[in-house]
């Protein structure tokens, strides 16, 4: 899942960055790879703060994205955090000036989490899923137990969302899988450091 994210990245950049005069053509490359971080790394350290639920609840549809378009998906604190994080990047590491890194960032970020967001959401792509989408960022699978005992999976519990259920629906036990997650994304992040980190696993996805 992580290599389809950097896709995103890449087929969104190839106007905001590699066509983009304001941005240098020796550094499209680590642009895109900023982007990739900002939008993996900021999801797996949400994961790791105990925050699955605000990304389901963004995957979900439930923060207006839905209802108001691109401009509903910005003003979902995620994205927003997202966005400014790479701001920060742009203008600090590649010294592009504000204006111009904020076009790039609010152009690129927004257009990646809602093409991820709606084909995760369409029940005919098998290969973006909010169960393969958790364990690229966190490096397991997450049981999805109920009050009945039986064992569910991520993209059912993100069906409610979309469908406008809730999370207590089914006898989910919402709270195991938080802990799961956020255990699991921690240990995650952890290995990554100490193997060259996600920066490095998203630039061979560029090559």
């Amino acid at each position: 899942m992580l290599e389809q994210i950097i896709s995103l990245v890449k087929e969104y950049g190839e106007t905001t960055v590699v066509s983009n005069p304001d941005v240098p053509n020796e550094q499209n490359e680590a642009v895109l790879a900023e982007a990739g971080k900002t939008v993996a790394g900021g999801l797996q350290n949400i994961l790791a703060g105990g925050g699955f639920e605000n990304i389901l609840s963004l995957f979900g549809g439930q923060s207006g994205s839905q209802q108001n378009g691109m401009a509903g998906l910005m003003k979902n604190p995620i994205v927003s955090m997202m966005v400014g994080n790479l701001i920060n990047k742009l203008v600090g590491k590649y010294n592009m000036n504000p204006q111009q890194a904020s076009n790039v960032s609010a152009s690129l970020i927004p257009n990646v989490l809602n093409q991820l967001i709606q084909r995760t959401q369409d029940p005919n792509n098998s290969s973006f899923t909010m169960d393969s989408l958790i364990q690229s960022l966190t490096g397991g699978n997450v049981s999805v137990p109920t009050q009945s005992g039986s064992g569910g999976g991520l993209q059912d519990l993100l069906n409610q969302f979309t469908g406008g259920g809730n999370n207590g629906g089914s006898g989910i036990d919402i709270a195991n899988i938080i802990n799961q997650i956020t255990n699991q994304s921690q240990s995650q992040i952890q290995n990554q450091q100490g193997s060259g980190g996600l920066m490095d696993m998203i630039k061979g996805f560029l090559k």
